[in-house]
């Protein structure tokens, strides 16, 4: 896939020397899965670029694997608890986001949509989004177009031009040759990541309670 690269700009002089936080989300079901490796991939390369924009960077992974009954409750009870709610908070906070998943039956898997159901859909507007999947073969690419890139749209994340597709092929080029195509699409996507995380902090997801009165107030006084 052929994406212009980013102006400069957006990596600009006066975001640099600040905190970031980036949240990454595996859908992969196995363990290790090729859909961990590579959320892991895009992490490194888009931490690199952001400390060499002057950024400190943490990272949250979630493996949605390990909260899968936690989903399903929460999807029942509207009620997310323990793990699963620690969970959304990382990724709900943070300044960007990786999410990763893998592919079945020409769509993201259904714990991977299962766990978006549960966010709060305000909670992404305008957060900057990488998007990355895994499948058998290439012909599953477009999953990434046609179904993933849709779902991110109607949460209104500013997702990146260009998402990453590894087939089982793909990993046979070594993660250090970057003239290879994945590793090339890795370091693409991850700059461009870096660049819009660079210029946003997130102040965290609106206080739906912000603007209630307290009884001070109810009951009229000062």
């Amino acid at each position: 896939m052929t994406t212009p690269e980013i102006p400069d700009t957006l990596g600009a002089p006066g975001a640099t020397g600040t905190r970031r936080t980036l949240a990454v989300v595996s859908a992969g079901l196995s363990q290790p899965s090729s859909t961990r490796l590579l959320a892991d991939r895009l992490a490194d390369a888009t931490v690199r670029e952001l400390e060499d924009l002057g950024h400190e960077v943490r990272v949250e992974t979630v493996e949605l694997r390990d909260v899968a009954h936690a989903v399903v409750d929460a999807m029942l009870t509207r009620f997310p608890t323990g793990d699963l709610a620690r969970a959304l908070e990382d990724v709900t906070g943070a300044d960007g986001l990786i999410a990763v998943s893998p592919v079945f039956t020409t769509s993201y898997s259904g714990l991977f949509k299962s766990f978006w159901d549960v966010v709060d859909s305000d909670a992404l507007t305008g957060m900057p989004v990488l998007l990355g999947a895994t499948g058998g073969t290439a012909r599953h690419s477009l999953a990434l177009e046609y179904a993933m890139r849709p779902l991110f749209t109607y949460l209104r994340a500013d997702v990146v031009p260009t998402s990453v597709f590894a087939a089982t092929d793909d990993w046979a080029a070594s993660a250090d040759d970057q003239g290879a195509g994945l590793p090339r699409r890795i370091a693409r996507a991850g700059r461009e990541l870096a660049r819009r995380v660079s210029v946003r902090e997130n102040d965290g997801p609106a206080d739906p309670f912000a603007a209630t009165p307290s009884f001070t107030e109810l009951l009229g006084g000062n």
